[in-house]
């Protein structure tokens, strides 16, 4: 048995490579981030309070095209791994694969405001469609979040919007993933990317996750069975009090290779591969949602006339592509893990962020250092 390990004071808290720790083999874009695709934004809406009802929640939004989105369409793909959650407009993206909004994540019981939230934004840009099925996307933080407030508005979706910029991103406790958690410890949002070469050309996939999901004992760091090594009775979780199950992760991939729908959808589904390597692995209970567009080919909105000039990459060339976005995805889900900060949170229960020293201790077991 170990010690019961609560930690006194949060110190800054650090990427994965920060604390001198990678994975996978592929060199990383400038930022490590989804904005390493170019023309990719992300910007967060976070909202914490204590009265009059608790909140630790947000949203967040993922803005292509330098946000010329709502008239310049991309090609775009998802997939289910388990369906214990919600994504909206997914049946329409996957039947018309086009994407034409910002891609917005929450939580729960405010995906639908949120969605709304993202059609209200179209039309006062213009763009009013009778027939808008926009991306929102959510995870359940009740065990933090009084959800039931309802606590994300149009308001918080627009600010969002306002402030998504390229560039670095913030992690952990930020936008829609504020009140997450991710194998019995604080989870929340990561990013990360991958910069590598196929067809003759360089290429980048950046993830973005929402990580809500996972067991204590799964959960793995480079190989290295850390979720074991640092167990509940060293670091403990709170008593859910049922609330808790599973939970989810909603990932979104970017990419700049030029792909159509149906290798979106195929890329999306490799982001299941970059979480089995972390320690998920699809329960009944969890809501594994991962959706992946291409930046490579843009599509005017509503053109009545034949396209031409699409590309692709062929398919006997795609397999850097998926080992790219399987290493982003497990980097990424690190990422939240290593950034996010102890909170508490919904009936005073406290949520302990991933501490260093045992992190370290773990590691150095296995000699896994770079």
């Amino acid at each position: 048995m170990g010690f019961l390990y609560v930690p006194i004071d949060i110190m800054t808290r650090k990427r994965l490579r920060d604390l001198g720790y990678s994975v996978g083999r592929l060199p990383t874009g400038r930022h490590n981030a989804i904005t390493d695709v170019a023309g990719v934004r992300v910007g967060y809406a976070t909202v914490i309070a204590d009265a009059p009802r608790i909140a630790r929640t947000g949203v967040t939004a993922i803005v292509p095209n330098d946000g010329r989105i709502w008239d310049r369409c991309l090609f775009a793909g998802a997939h289910v791994l388990n369906g214990f959650g919600e994504m909206t407009g997914l049946a329409w993206l996957n039947e018309a694969g086009l994407l034409n909004a910002p891609i917005a994540l929450t939580n729960t019981h405010d995906v639908g405001a949120v969605r709304d939230a993202l059609v209200t934004a179209a039309a006062e840009r213009g763009f009013r469609q009778n027939h808008m099925l926009p991306i929102a996307a959510e995870t359940c933080d009740d065990g933090m979040n009084d959800a039931t407030a309802h606590h994300v508005t149009t308001r918080h979706l627009f600010e969002a919007l306002q402030s998504a910029a390229g560039g670095a991103v913030a992690e952990g406790n930020v936008g829609g993933g504020t009140g997450m958690t991710c194998h019995d410890f604080k989870g929340g949002t990561g990013t990360a990317s991958r910069v590598a070469r196929a067809a003759g050309r360089d290429f980048t996939v950046g993830a973005l996750v929402q990580a809500n999901y996972g067991g204590r004992a799964d959960l793995r760091f480079d190989g290295v069975p850390v979720g074991r090594e640092i167990g509940l009775d060293r670091v403990p979780t709170p008593d859910w009090g049922g609330l808790k199950g599973a939970g989810s992760i909603i990932v979104v991939l970017a990419t700049d290779l030029p792909l159509l729908p149906l290798q979106c959808r195929r890329l999306a589904q490799r982001a299941g591969l970059g979480l089995a390597r972390v320690g998920g692995f699809g329960h009944n209970g969890s809501g594994d949602i991962f959706l992946a567009f291409s930046t490579g080919n843009v599509l005017p909105l509503g053109s009545t006339t034949v396209l031409t000039g699409l590309a692709m990459l062929p398919n006997e060339e795609i397999d850097p592509l998926f080992e790219a976005a399987i290493e982003a995805v497990e980097e990424a889900i690190l990422n939240a893990l290593t950034m996010a900060e102890t909170m508490t949170g919904l009936d005073g229960r406290t949520l302990h962020a991933l501490p260093y020293d045992l992190l370290a201790e773990a590691m150095a077991r296995y000699r896994r250092r770079d």
